[in-house]
């Protein structure tokens, strides 16, 4: 019998409009069979050695590096990041898969604490078997970002990815795989959003780990909340940029292009919303629509290109609704603000000033080559700007004067602070965010804790 058209997903080259391949959906089912599986490997999986899941762990560094050029393509080929970034990410997880095998026998061992009792201390234990359920717009960071310190900790995990990169989920499942990984350890999943909900509610899963919107998160964790499941939620950003007036400008302006338009614009972490004190806003802004000028739009799979197209066509469409939204109330385009002629999924690098904050692209998360800048009075109107928002993942301040600097980092509302930088995720410190940017942490040792249980043992 023929199969029915939605038991299948496409997947589209963003750049071209051209159909890449067709992946098949798992029914129910066999996502449980999955699910299964993986608390079978998970029996034998906790009982290996931290030094021995160390050892798999530095294969996996191998493995991804010697079929970088492939994995990279893949990425590059389904959501349209330059593949130069691509190339990069796959660098970035053989180094999280070192990093964390070099660490996890410091972070895993037991730690004392004097009581009355004649020895106590806190052992962490794994969970089980944890759900990840990933987006497209870093197909292999962000998960390897989850399950390298999941699985090294003891868990077991399954991947329920983004349908929109299928074949990278798959490429991710097959580097497991050539790192000699027993089998059930990590699988990938197929699924639809349907059979997410059945896994989250089974008994087979013992925690689910989001990356992804506000909704999905609400989503996820309510579903997570009726198991009592153990939860971890990276949600959405719109991090403020803030320029002040003793900051280095040129170097901010260029480093603020670079934030923007990482990956195209299409990052939880880029760089949102630039907030900048008016006695510096003329030179910023000269300075940032110069170096957005001298981006290379294009084909991703060219090592030239800086900016690639958008995930697909609606998201574009979406891009465009914000910036004719907010040109229409006031905003002034300095560069770009419009869909380019011609195939694929692309939007003019684009800087919008003259902004208000109650513009749709101050208000809301802006997922593209889209950077507004506001002028702010001076640092506390700045700051002030910089927290009315829903979210809280990362940010990024600008100034020569690190007593000040200090002090207001305290005073930005997110998960991260970085000084003279643009945001950025590092395996050696936590990520994540407050309010509607999520809950919890992954990398470091704070992710690596997240999917355990933290076991006080007392000897009297």
């Amino acid at each position: 019998m023929q199969a029915h058209q939605s038991e299948f997903v496409n997947t589209v080259n963003p750049a071209t409009g051209e159909k890449l391949a067709t992946y098949r959906i798992i029914p129910e089912e066999e996502a449980v069979r999955v699910a299964k599986k993986a608390g079978v490997a998970f029996g034998r999986w906790r009982l290996t050695s931290v030094e021995e899941r160390g050892d798999y762990l530095r294969k996996l560094a191998v493995a991804l590096r010697a079929k970088k050029n492939e994995y990279a393509r893949m990425m590059t080929l389904e959501m349209g990041k330059p593949i130069l970034q691509s190339e990069s990410e796959i660098d970035k997880c053989a180094w999280t898969a070192e990093y964390f095998a070099d660490n996890i026998g410091a972070w895993l061992s037991e730690t004392y604490v004097k009581t009355d009792s004649k020895s106590s201390y806190i052992e962490f234990d794994p969970l089980g078997v944890i759900l990840s359920v990933m987006p497209w717009n870093y197909p292999f960071w962000q998960v390897l970002r989850f399950a390298i310190p999941a699985l090294a900790a003891g868990n077991t995990s399954i991947l329920r990815h983004s349908n929109a990169c299928p074949g990278s989920a798959l490429a991710v499942e097959d580097a497991f795989r050539n790192a000699g990984f027993p089998e059930g350890v990590f699988t990938t999943a197929i699924t639809d959003h349907e059979t997410v909900a059945k896994l989250i509610s089974s008994k087979e899963v013992a925690g689910v780990s989001l990356t992804g919107s506000n909704d999905a998160g609400r989503r996820i964790g309510e579903l997570a909340a009726r198991s009592f499941k153990k939860v971890v939620l990276e949600l959405g950003g719109s991090d403020p940029f803030i320029v002040l007036e003793d900051a280095n400008v040129k170097e901010a302006a260029k480093t603020g292009a670079n934030a923007r338009l990482q990956n195209s614009g299409q990052s939880c972490i880029a760089a949102k919303r630039f907030i900048v004190v008016k006695s510096v806003s003329r030179e910023f802004t000269e300075e940032f629509v110069a170096e957005f000028e001298k981006k290379v739009t294009g084909d991703p799979i060219d090592r030239r290109t800086d900016v690639g197209p958008v995930v697909n066509v609606a998201a574009a469409e979406a891009l465009d609704r914000q910036v004719k939204a907010s040109v229409s109330d006031g905003a002034r385009a300095r560069t770009g603000g419009k869909r380019p002629a011609g195939k694929g999924a692309f939007y003019e690098p684009t800087v919008l000033d003259d902004v208000a904050l109650d513009m749709k692209v101050m208000k809301e998360e802006v997922f593209g080559p889209v950077a507004p800048v506001y002028y702010a009075q001076g640092e506390a109107e700045a700051i002030r700007v910089a927290n009315a928002t829903v979210f809280g993942l990362g940010s990024s301040l600008w100034t020569t004067d690190m007593e000040k600097a200090r002090r207001l980092a305290k005073e930005i509302e997110s998960g991260m602070v970085f000084v003279n930088s643009m945001t950025k995720s590092d395996p050696r410190m936590p990520f994540g965010g407050i309010k509607e940017s999520g809950v919890g942490r992954e990398l470091s040792v704070f992710g690596l804790r997240e999917f355990v249980n933290v076991k006080s043992v007392n000897l009297y």
